[in-house]
């Protein structure tokens, strides 16, 4: 009996350890859910760092508008340190129309209103290998100003990749614009 008691309690105590420490590991990244799902961050352009800009001008491009972007402080620390994007970097890219008229110093272009944000999220892990907008070590999403709490990329191989594959030497990330680098 003594020895039934002695393997109940020891599994017992192995099982209350193995269940508080699961409960105190810090989540992945507070924008990604359980199964991969990415939100856009609400606070990025109060509490990130601005990494760079960069501004395509022809309307018929597929990227067309300013392009800011932003990230993380300590992402910057760390890719500044390392040069590489560490576990659980965001950035979030807000895509914006661009708007221009004459004006008295000549004619001029500023970003106008946001029209999507384009969001990655740094995965060295392979997390979510079943979900289609993870892959190749990055979360991928797409959210449209007119509902940002949803992501309309379905695939990233169909619906994000492409635009990034002459960055692919560079992480999938087009680093030239930043200027923390």
């Amino acid at each position: 009996m003594r020895y039934k008691t002695g393997t109940i309690l020891l599994l017992l105590f192995v099982g209350v350890i193995f269940i508080s420490t699961a409960k105190t590991q810090e989540p992945f990244s507070p924008y990604v859910g359980d199964k991969g799902e990415i939100q856009l961050p609400k606070d990025y352009r109060t509490s990130w760092s601005y990494l760079g800009s960069w501004v395509v001008p022809d309307k018929n491009a597929p990227g067309y508008g300013f392009h800011d972007v932003f990230t993380q402080p300590e992402t910057v620390k760390a890719y500044q340190k390392t040069g590489e994007f560490p576990d659980g970097a965001v950035l979030v890219k807000e895509i914006r129309k661009v708007e221009s008229a004459d004006m008295t110093t000549g004619h001029a272009s500023w970003a106008g209103p946001i029209d999507v944000w384009f969001v990655m999220v740094k995965d060295r892990k392979d997390r979510f290998p079943k979900n289609t907008n993870w892959g190749d070590g990055w979360g991928w999403a797409l959210f449209k100003a007119s509902d940002p709490t949803k992501n309309v990329s379905t695939d990233y191989k169909k619906d994000c990749l492409g635009c990034h594959v002459p960055a692919k030497n560079t992480d999938w990330v087009y680093i030239k614009g930043y200027t923390v680098k």
